[in-house]
């Protein structure tokens, strides 16, 4: 099987992925398109390497060192939270309103978390990825995601971004 027909089997499946992980890695949609696009070139230089049930957590990998050789070349005085909420046009406005705020929130709220826990929480949360996946794609320990995990949790937990709509939620002045 030639390298392109391969690339097309096993990494183009996890494209969107690879931009959700660059995107919220980046907070930029543009700078997260070109640093996915940098992974697939890298990933169909080095098709020959990935065995056709490691590519997810193969091309992610790679799509995150993309992501950090971006970083690393273009740093940010701080982090520029966009978000997008999805609608729901079944809803009516008031509850749409609601949903489209919490959406907001939580989104800015992973947004400000460090760079190591907002890219575990990404991978296990919206990637869906098992704990020993994000341990492969992030090049760490199974325990250091964990105990990743478990700190990310708790500054969402924590985050004022979040108690604010749990205290509108409640009735309560944020």
């Amino acid at each position: 099987m030639s390298g392109s027909v391969r690339f097309a089997l096993l990494v183009l499946p996890h494209l969107d992925a690879g931009y959700n992980l660059a995107r919220w890695l980046l907070h930029d949609a543009h700078d997260a398109h070109d640093a996915t696009q940098e992974a697939c070139l890298r990933a169909l230089r080095s098709i020959g390497n990935v065995r056709g049930d490691e590519a997810r957590p193969w091309f992610l990998t790679i799509d995150r060192h993309a992501c950090y050789d971006w970083m690393s070349r273009n740093p940010r005085p701080g982090p520029e939270a966009e978000t997008d909420a999805a609608a729901d046009p079944a809803a009516d406005p008031v509850q749409h309103a609601i949903r489209k705020a919490e959406s907001s929130a939580l989104a800015a709220a992973i947004a400000a978390l460090p760079l190591p826990y907002r890219e575990a929480i990404v991978l296990r949360e919206l990637e869906a990825m098992s704990y020993l996946e994000i341990a492969r794609v992030a090049g760490i320990p199974i325990g250091t995601v964990m105990s990743r995990l478990a700190r990310a949790r708790r500054l969402l937990r924590r985050s004022p971004l979040l108690e604010a709509v749990g205290a509108t939620r409640a009735g309560a002045e944020p």
